[in-house]
């Protein structure tokens, strides 16, 4: 019996095989051209944005005609009074920890506005007056009932600084524990409700402070916290700023004419009841629009004098084009969707256009799609500006010299030119800022000699965070330029992985990080990566939305340049930068990823002796140098036992030169490098400088007589024939005028300004803890070094303590302290140390004497504060004084 199975197989065995074969060919072929045309269509539609180009269409700012806050003509404003003040802001905080005092002072700094904080305590006051000038141009106080409720004293003296000098005050409203129902605003005709929910920010178009920021445009949504203070006011002294609706369905007693679309969060006093002008904010700087306000309240207040420009640069670099991972690379369509982007950034920012950065070794290595893609983009090279990145994308300091990196610049130059990329922009861009900052001297060397490179950008200077105190620099006549993100990176590619979610991309873009980048910011680089371009095209989206956020929200006006202009109008902007500040890279792990493997900050200093010169720090450094666990710089061709890099030239030839004069400790925890520079102690600059690099360094200092050293250094020019000194008498040195030759005033100044020793130490001490810092009696080392040797090794904590007292012997015949060397003889200082001089004339003594008086009080102050015995000398200075 056959089954109808069997029967089927039968039916199918009398089939002729060839249309077997052809059905089989066809189902195959069939399936192949589907999975080809699914992988297309998954490939082309993952590139798709997800969102369209923004939107955004501001509304022109409009007169709210609002019959209760009637526009009123404005007050005269006495632009003369203010211009005797100094353009800096006193701000009160309630202690040095508080969240609100702490975001006024960021929002200062990152706008590069001078502050000072003061705590608001009892009835101490700081000083506000110098010399007839006042010292601030605006007053900030952080709690409006601080304020309120000052000493009256205290309150009279600030009422009649800004009234004598047209300063102005902004204060905010503090949080409340109770609900505060149309409560009086201290004796003002002002009136506050506390602990609302609000919503819906709008601001007045006739609000005669608003100037960054632009009125027409209503914030959508619940303003931030459930604390915010509103202002009801009864004098026409009063203008509101912003305005907001209550959020719930509680009750606000207020003028029950007062519409609740008009409840004022931020109120200006035009100083017609009183003379002096304020700005009442409801709220901290938690909510976004409140930091534009305080800016513009600040340019207000302060007739301009912290007044901020409404210009800004932006350049958006795309870093890593031919980089990306296969899969994330851009295709035909973004690149198109890149230049229609590009196009509509140009009708909002005048010059604008993408600057990208190539790496030739990856081109052609992604999918078949993808290096389409790659070559859409030179067949548009035309419409972008370009930079180099390195040819294998290659961190710069992982080269040991210069010519492998020249090779690899060779290169992709090389690419450049057979591909259409220009290649002479003049700016370049290091893969992951390696070698930029810090300095890889070797890159900036290839860099000039291979491409001509005139500008670059850094993250890293001096620090990535916070990104408000990045800072740019010159090294090697090359700009170095601060570089912002904006909060893509080469892994944020897909909306839905976006760390945080869209809704903290929207965030950071209305009002957020990125908004306020634009607003603090006068010349922003922002990086970007291939891929943010790609899949989701998250780059597009948003610099168009934070482009045109800015437009309706503010005044400023963006503008676009090439790198090298951008170059000229930062320096331009804040030349005071140019000079580097070289920071510690072991202090940074991100510095100490991107810094050579061959070099170790064991060979910086552990402590540094400043001088200054002619106290005896030469035979400090001799004694110091007999330790067996204290080693010595290597001696300079030029300034011989001293390194001098922290003073002058030298500095800027950076640390890896200044790191070349010290040996590598055998052990770094028992042995301690040190330098004796004599010149540091007066030179203004050094101490911030020595800090950035050596800020745990202790710091070793000599005092004698000022009197005696100014003397002492004049016979030193003598001693070296020097012309001026030979030819002047001591005392026609120290007495020059201001009209005498510009050489003999110098001598004077070489003389005189090194003894005003408590201005020195003070900006010392600005930036060292006294812990760190050892003053030596330079009397005391010359008659009794024993003692001042075991006092320095047991500030300095070294190991284990050396017997100076079987080490040094007195040489009757130099009159000062030798080493006593192993065979038993002694080896002292050269014949210049140890000069027998005249004695001083007695009326160039006296005049010294009074001429350093007020410094040598001073320094007594300072050393009692520090809890040091005072010198012998410094006692005979003062006695019967």
């Amino acid at each position: 019996m056959t089954t109808r199975g069997g029967s089927s197989m039968k039916w199918a065995l009398r089939i002729p095989q060839p249309y077997i074969k052809r059905a089989i060919i066809l189902a195959l072929g069939f399936s192949l051209l589907s999975i080809w045309i699914l992988a297309y269509y998954v490939s082309q539609t993952k590139q798709n944005p997800r969102w369209e180009p923004p939107q955004a269409n501001c509304k022109l700012a409009e007169s709210k005609a609002n019959p209760f806050f009637p526009v009123r003509p404005q007050p005269m404003r006495d632009v003369a009074k203010n211009s005797r003040t100094q353009p800096a802001a006193l701000v009160f905080v309630e202690s040095a920890y508080s969240k609100l005092g702490q975001e006024i002072a960021a929002l200062l700094e990152a706008n590069r506005l001078k502050y000072k904080t003061e705590i608001v305590s009892g009835k101490s006051f700081p000083s506000l007056t110098e010399v007839g000038h006042g010292k601030y141009s605006l007053v900030i106080f952080e709690n409006l009932n601080k304020y309120l409720h000052m000493d009256k004293w205290n309150r009279d003296i600030l009422d009649r600084y800004c009234l004598e000098f047209n300063v102005g005050i902004i204060s905010f409203a503090g949080k409340s524990e109770d609900n505060l129902l149309n409560k009086r605003v201290g004796d003002f005709p002002l009136y506050m409700h506390s602990n609302l929910r609000l919503k819906d920010c709008s601001l007045n178009p006739d609000c005669p402070l608003l100037y960054l920021t632009r009125a027409g445009e209503t914030w959508r949504g619940n303003l931030p916290g459930e604390d915010w203070t509103i202002f009801q006011p009864n004098h026409t002294t009063y203008e509101p700023v912003a305005y907001a609706k209550t959020s719930s369905l509680e009750y606000v007693h207020v003028n029950e004419n007062l519409d609740r679309s008009y409840l004022v969060t931020v109120m200006q006093d035009l100083g017609l009841y009183d003379g002096i002008q304020r700005v009442f904010f409801g709220n901290d700087l938690n909510f976004w629009l409140h930091r534009l306000l305080f800016l513009d309240s600040a340019t207000y207040l302060s007739q301009g004098k912290l007044s901020l420009s409404l210009e800004r640069y932006i350049l958006v670099d795309i870093d890593d084009i031919f980089v990306g991972k296969v899969g994330t690379r851009m295709q035909t369509s973004d690149v198109k969707a890149l230049i229609s982007a590009q196009s509509r950034l140009g009708s909002l920012v005048p010059g604008f256009r993408f600057n990208l950065g190539f790496s030739g070794y990856f081109y052609h290595s992604g999918d078949d799609v993808e290096d389409i893609g790659d070559d859409a983009l030179l067949a548009n090279a035309h419409e972008f500006w370009w930079f180099p990145h390195m040819w294998a994308h290659t961190q710069p300091h992982t080269f040991t010299n210069e010519t492998s990196l020249r090779e690899q610049m060779i290169l992709n130059k090389r690419f450049a030119k057979e591909h259409g990329i220009p290649t002479d922009g003049g700016y370049a861009v290091a893969p992951h800022h390696s070698g930029v900052y810090p300095v890889h001297v070797p890159l900036y060397e290839a860099w000039r000699k291979v491409w001509g490179i005139k500008v670059t950008s850094t993250e890293e200077y001096p620090h990535l965070r916070p990104p408000r105190h990045r800072r740019g620099f010159i090294y090697k006549n090359i700009v170095v330029l601060p570089r912002q993100t904006c909060g893509l990176f080469t892994h944020t590619i897909f909306i839905d992985k976006y760390p945080g979610g869209r809704s903290r991309l929207e965030e950071s873009i209305h009002g957020g990080e990125l908004f306020q980048t634009f607003i603090n910011s006068r010349v922003n680089i922002f990086m970007t990566h291939l891929s943010n371009y790609g899949n989701d095209r998250l780059a597009l989206y948003t610099f168009e939305s934070v482009i045109k956020f800015v437009q309706c929200w503010t005044n400023l006006q963006l503008k676009t340049v090439p790198p090298m202009e951008l170059g000229r109008k930062y320096f331009d902007l804040y030349p005071e930068e140019a000079n580097p500040v070289w920071q510690n890279p072991c202090d940074d792990k991100r510095h100490l990823a991107i810094w050579s493997k061959y070099k170790t900050c064991d060979r910086l200093p552990r402590f540094l002796v400043i001088g200054p010169q002619k106290t005896g720090t030469t035979a400090l450094y001799a004694f110091l140098s007999m330790h067996p666990n204290i080693l010595s710089n290597f001696p300079s061709s030029k300034t011989f036992e001293e390194v001098q890099f922290f003073n002058g030239a030298n500095y800027y030839r950076g640390i890896d030169w200044y790191m070349e004069f010290f040996p590598t400790p055998s052990n770094s925890s028992l042995q301690y490098l040190f330098e004796k520079s004599a010149t540091y102690f007066d030179n203004e600059l050094v101490p911030k400088r020595a800090h950035a690099l050596l800020p745990r360094a202790k710091i070793v200092t000599i005092l004698i007589n000022p009197a005696r050293r100014a003397y002492s250094w004049y016979q030193h020019m003598r001693a070296h024939e020097d012309v001026i000194a030979l030819n002047h008498s001591f005392y026609q040195v120290v007495t020059a005028t201001d009209e005498a030759p510009r050489s003999l005033r110098e001598l004077k100044n070489r003389c005189l300004n090194p003894g005003k020793y408590a201005v020195h130490l003070e900006m010392w001490l600005n930036h060292y803890p006294a812990s760190q810092l050892l003053i030596l009696d330079g009397d005391q080392l010359r008659t009794d070094p024993v003692s001042t040797m075991w006092k320095t090794q047991k500030f300095l904590k070294v190991k284990p303590h050396f017997d100076y007292d079987s080490h040094l012997r007195y040489d009757p015949s130099k009159g000062f302290y030798c080493q006593v060397m192993p065979n038993g003889k002694t080896k002292c200082l050269g014949r210049s140390k140890g000069r027998h001089y005249p004695p001083m004339e007695a009326d160039t003594e006296k005049f010294l004497s009074n001429y350093y008086l007020p410094y040598n009080v001073e320094l007594s102050k300072l050393l009692t504060r520090l809890a040091q015995q005072l010198p012998d000398w410094l006692r005979e200075e003062l006695r019967g004084r």
